[in-house]
């Protein structure tokens, strides 16, 4: 049976993407809950489609995923190629690199997996500057399509009564798991955790199709719950606080089920809800949604990686706009072309999508395998000359760009000499960047440098050993870590607390994206200084506090009286390669800066 067009939907769309694009600006925290409306809506749309198909014994799994095909991927491979070409043209190897693999993700329906292993933290600042950080929902929504058509294709024919309490089941189960996990990295990546949004919205559209008649007196005379629900959703999504995702994603979840449910009684009938989701604004926005979430975080992400370092008002009017005209554009030429049969039969279809999705593939995996240097980088002595035969292949350890990093593994051993000075570094890839600083140091003949990262591996006897036997011990990690194993240190193993150092956190900016496209109109690379990640003097300082003239302060001696810190040394190189660790250049200046400091911790003078 053919049901009337949903207009109001698309307005639910609109109010969505909105959200989403404003939360994608910094303007509105909880603008990322419009992904969970899209995800209720998404639900409940193909399974009304789906489940009306099976009762009338029409439904094929293989038209389903066509229609899908045909819904999502000619424009995913699109725009991902967009932000390929302009990833090659103005990225650095390393970030180019991670575009690449999101891309080779993307198109395999996996980015989520790939930002949780790579980026847990969904709102950290650097998933700014990621052109396709946002495809991760795609990949829970592919996710879902590709394998909750089995349940229809299981339960079909007169086996129809077996879909709505297996899905209610299956959405149990995943709410129960979405509870019971404390890694929130997960929850928020994974299609385990997110299966209750869109199952949610197919339970709504499958049992209120079969109760219709039941329901139809309380549904016709709910107009005032459904405003309810209106200002529910927007409060929610203006409010500031971003704390209790969990008990807000369970209520945008319930409350746009509610709208999507109620809406199809009044969303003909009720002027009052026709002004508010049917007015043309909004219906134009819900149209063109799929390409306006497409083509956002792309434009933002490079705007932010070239030329703007704060999205003001003005620059997001301006950058919007940009984005409306390209997802009109999208919309016409790619979305309506690629549905519509007529123009695009099956074989040229997956001809097309088979082309772009091999190309893109085989092309995002080989940058990826060599790192991003496609061309010379001077500012971070790059020559893709000299890296032809490095490959990464999936090996963290050795990939180019942290393997200057990663070699001081190598130190985790026992000490050896005897006319030394035993120095024991602990921590993470910064207590790595520290073990480089005394190796660069003048006075690196003079000490034997072990290294240990706690993270890896607890101690045992022989690192018992190391601990007693080292002169210095120097802690580079994180505040908590730092603190826990400073007194591990000094209660459980009886070392003395007078020969432990912490040494401090360094930061360079948000992103050296835009240093580098802006390299040749700095006029003196020597001065040139940039403002630290939101909190990181705050943190600073508190190290400082808690560790006194015992804290190696990284920060002071490269920021100016305005907290600004220098980006490059005297000769034009990055001090850091990604804002977090050193490069070799940034290794040997710290060195010379802090060559007195360490002298003297050292006792060498």
């Amino acid at each position: 049976m053919h049901k009337i067009y949903r207009v109001d939907i698309d307005g639910v769309r609109g109010v969505a993407v909105i959200s989403v694009i404003l939360f994608h600006l910094g303007f509105l925290p909880n603008g990322y809950l419009g992904v969970d409306v899209f995800f209720v809506i998404s639900g409940y749309l193909i399974t009304g489609i789906v489940y009306n198909e099976v009762k009338e014994n029409t439904f094929s799994i293989l038209k389903f995923y066509e229609r899908r095909i045909r819904r999502i991927i000619p424009l995913v491979l699109f725009t991902t190629l967009v932000a390929f070409i302009l990833g090659i043209c103005f990225m650095l190897p390393d970030d180019l690199e991670n575009l690449a693999q999101s891309i080779f993700a993307s198109n395999f329906s996996a980015n989520n997996i790939l930002m949780y292993i790579t980026s847990s933290d969904y709102w950290a600042v650097k998933n700014d500057y990621k052109p396709l950080m946002h495809t991760w929902s795609l990949g829970i929504e592919e996710q879902f399509y590709l394998l909750y058509p089995i349940l229809f294709f299981v339960f079909k024919n007169n086996k129809r009564k077996f879909i709505l309490p297996v899905l209610i089941f299956l959405t149990l189960i995943s709410l129960i798991l979405f509870f019971i996990t404390n890694d929130y990295s997960s929850k928020f990546y994974l299609l385990q955790y997110r299966f209750f949004e869109l199952s949610f919205g197919g339970i709504c559209a499958i049992y209120f199709e079969n109760g219709k008649a039941k329901m139809n007196r309380f549904l016709t005379g709910s107009k005032f719950l459904l405003y309810i629900l209106l200002f529910a959703v927007v409060f929610i999504l203006l409010s500031k606080n971003t704390d209790n995702n969990d008990v807000k994603v369970i209520m945008i979840t319930i409350f746009s089920a509610g709208i999507l449910v109620l809406g199809e009684q009044h969303f003909q009938r009720d002027n009052f809800y026709k002004n508010i989701l049917c007015n043309k604004f909004l219906l134009g926005v819900g149209k063109i949604s799929f390409s306006l979430y497409m083509w956002h975080q792309i434009i933002f992400a490079f705007a932010r990686y070239t030329f703007i370092e704060e999205i003001s008002v003005l620059w997001a009017v301006v950058l919007t706009s940009l984005v409306i005209v390209l997802s009109i554009l999208t919309y016409y030429l790619i979305e309506q072309t690629f549905r519509d049969r007529k123009k695009i039969g099956t074989k040229k279809l997956l001809f097309f999508v088979g082309i772009f999705f091999a190309f893109t593939s085989i092309s995002a995996f080989y940058v990826y395998a060599i790192g991003g240097v496609i061309k010379d980088v001077p500012e971070l002595n790059l020559k893709k000359s000299d890296d032809i035969n490095k490959f990464n292949f999936f090996d963290s350890n050795n990939n180019i760009h942290i393997q200057y990093n990663e070699d001081i593994r190598n130190l985790d051993k026992p000490f050896v000499t005897n006319n030394k000075i035993k120095v024991l570094v602990i921590g993470n890839s910064f207590a790595r960047d520290f073990t480089n600083i005394l190796l660069e140091s003048s006075f690196k003949n003079k000490v034997e440098i072990s290294y240990y990262d706690y993270n890896r591996k607890k101690p045992n006897r022989e690192m018992i050993n190391r601990f007693q036997e080292a002169d210095f011990i120097f802690i580079a990690n994180d505040f908590l870590f730092t603190k826990y194993l400073f007194q591990e240190l000094k209660l459980d193993y009886k070392i003395d607390s007078n020969k432990i150092w912490i040494v401090g956190i360094k930061d360079f900016g948000n992103s050296n994206g835009i240093f580098y496209n802006k390299r040749n109109k700095i006029e003196d690379c020597k001065k040139y200084r940039t403002y630290m990640k939101k909190n990181i003097l705050e943190y600073n300082d508190t190290m400082k506090k808690e560790w006194g003239n015992r804290y190696i302060d990284l920060i002071k001696p490269v920021s100016d009286t305005q907290n600004r810190v220098l980006v490059f040394t005297p000769d034009c190189k990055f001090i850091s390669q990604d804002t977090y660790h050193l490069t070799k250049f940034g290794v040997s200046f710290y060195s010379v800066l802090l060559e007195k400091r360490l002298t003297t911790i050292l006792q060498l003078r």
